[in-house]
C-alpha cells in the first residue's frame, strides 16, 4: 500500500456552507503528516470524512485503498483520537482497555498496559477524575494498542502544558516507530510539528494550499532578503508567497525552481513555520503546491 489516505475533488456542505470543496489531496503511506490551517479551514471535517464519521457531499476519499464510509471493517485498521479526546468518563482505565480489547481483534494489550504504567495513569480511577494530560495520554494509548495501518489525531495537545505535549509527542513517535505507523496530526502548535512531521498538508478556506514531502517543500522555498521595494521579477522564482517590507529592506517569501543567482538578494532556507504561515498569510488558495516528487 503506498497511499495511506487520498481525496479526490472532496467536499462537505452543512446546509448552505460547504466546510471542504474540490479538495484533492494524498498521504503516502509511512509518513508522519501534518495538517494545519486556521479555525474553520475544514481540518476536522477532512477527519471526520477520513474515519467514516461523515458521508461526502461530494468527491470521494479513500483510505488503505478502500472508501472509508459505510465500511465498518476498515475501522480495526485506523485508529481516531478527537478533539478534547472524548473517553467515557465514568468508566475506569481498566475498563476502557477491557472494552478496546473486546472490539479490537488486533488489540495490544501489553503495549495498553505499559503506557498506563509508563505514565503512572492508575488502572482503578475512573477517566473524569484524570488530569488533562493523563486523558490525553490514555486517549493515545488505547489508539496505538489498536496496531492502525493509519492515525488520526485532531488537536489532541492543543490544551496541554508544554511538558505534557512533550511527553504525548514522545509516546507518539515511540509508537509510531515500533508500528510503521502512517499518522496524520492536526495542530495549531507549529514548533511541535516540525519536530516530529514529513509531510505537510495546509488547509485554508476548505482547500488544501501545501500537499508535500516537507523536506522537499523547504527545498522549493527559499526566504529573500534585499532592497526595499525591489522588483519581484527575479530568475528562478515562479511564485511570491509571501512579501513583507520595511525601511532599510525587503523580505520575500518564494517558490523557486532553480538556484537565485541574483547578488541584489540574499537566500536564506526557511523553517516549516515561516513556511506555513507565509501560505496562511497569502490570499484564498489557488492550485495546490506539492513537493517535487508528487
Amino acid at each position: 500500500m503506498n497511499t495511506a489516505l487520498e481525496a479526490h475533488g472532496l467536499g462537505k456542505r452543512y446546509r448552505r456552507e460547504w466546510a471542504l470543496r474540490d479538495c484533492s489531496l494524498h498521504v503516502p503511506a509511512g509518513r508522519v503528516a501534518a495538517l494545519v490551517g486556521p479555525n474553520g479551514a475544514g481540518k476536522s471535517t477532512l477527519l471526520n470524512l477520513a474515519v467514516g464519521l461523515l458521508r461526502p457531499t461530494e468527491g470521494s476519499v479513500r483510505v488503505l485503498g478502500r472508501h472509508s464510509y459505510g465500511d465498518p471493517a476498515l475501522l480495526e485498521r485506523v485508529g481516531f483520537v478527537a478533539q478534547e479526546v472524548p473517553l467515557y468518563r465514568d468508566f475506569t482505565t481498566a475498563e476502557l482497555m477491557t472494552m478496546g480489547a473486546k472490539l479490537n481483534r488486533r488489540w495490544d494489550a501489553t503495549l495498553a498496559r505499559d503506557r498506563m504504567e509508563a505514565f503512572s495513569i492508575p488502572l482503578d480511577r475512573r477517566v473524569g477524575e484524570l488530569s488533562g494530560g493523563q486523558r490525553a495520554q490514555v486517549g493515545l494509548a488505547l489508539a496505538l494498542a489498536k496496531r492502525p495501518e493509519l492515525l488520526l489525531l485532531d488537536e489532541p495537545i492543543a490544551g496541554l502544558d508544554p511538558l505534557a505535549r512533550r511527553e504525548f509527542m514522545q509516546v507518539l513517535m515511540s509508537g509510531v516507530a515500533q508500528s510503521e505507523t502512517t499518522v496524520v496530526l492536526s495542530s495549531h502548535l507549529l514548533g511541535d510539528l516540525e519536530r516530529v512531521c514529513d509531510y505537510l498538508i495546509v488547509l485554508q478556506s476548505g482547500r488544501p494550499q501545501v500537499c508535500g514531502s516537507v523536506h522537499e517543500l523547504r527545498d522549493e522555498h527559499k526566504l529573500l532578503i534585499g532592497p526595499p521595494r525591489a522588483s519581484t521579477d527575479i530568475a528562478g522564482v515562479t511564485a511570491v508567497i509571501e512579501e513583507n517590507h520595511f525601511d532599510d529592506q525587503s523580505h520575500l517569501v518564494v517558490r523557486t525552481d532553480g538556484p537565485i543567482l541574483d547578488p541584489t538578494w540574499t537566500v536564506q532556507e526557511v523553517s516549516l513555520e515561516d513556511l506555513i504561515l507565509a501560505y496562511l498569510a497569502s490570499p484564498a488558495p489557488g492550485p495546490t503546491v506539492t513537493g517535487a516528487s508528487q
